[in-house]
């Protein structure tokens, strides 16, 4: 994909800039800008990182066409999304969605799934942490990623590993969120 002159036309105009006015920030003529947005030319490659600057949207939104706004301005650490790569195993925590990318794949949120008995998440308190394990298959094709505790303020994040045990603790931090992602069958969450 490569920019398009309604995109950039359409975050000028946000940024209520007038094409001679982005031309001017660019060092180019207004009859360039007219151009990309008429889809009579292209911006050089050289030119889409300082034109993203100016449109203060980042390169991959302007490649994207769509720019990506932070509708989670409380930062509640509960909105937190997983995104894990399927080639790499990589695991980004964000609070809220974003648009994150792990070995060329533009990585979707993980949907947590309906529960069953493969995935049932057993939580015991013991000294004032919580431990957490399940019955579940370590191996190098069937494990358990990570198992994640998430409260109003914090996110804590234990990365496990095929042929290890399926379990971890946790120091108790109020009410929240256990996840736990299968790298078969998705992200599961109880409440603890």
């Amino acid at each position: 994909m490569y920019v398009t002159g309604n995109v950039i036309k359409n975050l000028r105009e946000k940024k209520h800039l007038t094409q001679k006015e982005l031309a001017e920030k660019l060092l180019l003529s207004d009859k360039t800008i007219s151009k990309w947005e008429t889809d009579r030319g292209l911006p050089d490659i050289s030119l889409i990182s300082p034109l993203a600057t100016i449109l203060g949207v980042s390169v991959a939104e302007l490649l994207m066409g769509e720019q990506i706004e932070n509708g989670n301005l409380s930062a509640n650490m509960k909105k937190t999304q997983f995104y894990v790569c399927p080639v790499c195993g990589n695991v980004i925590q964000a609070i809220g969605c974003g648009a994150y990318n792990c070995c060329g794949i533009l990585l979707p949120p993980a949907e947590v799934e309906e529960p069953d008995d493969m995935h049932l998440i057993q939580v015991e308190t013991i000294d004032h942490e919580y431990y957490i394990h399940l019955e579940h298959t370590m191996t190098k094709d069937h494990y358990i990623s990570f198992i994640a505790y998430v409260t109003s303020n914090r996110v804590e994040l234990v990365k496990l590993y095929p042929e290890q045990d399926a379990e971890c603790r946790f120091a108790k931090k109020g009410h929240g969120f256990l996840y736990l992602y299968c790298n078969q069958h998705g992200l599961y969450r109880i409440m603890v």
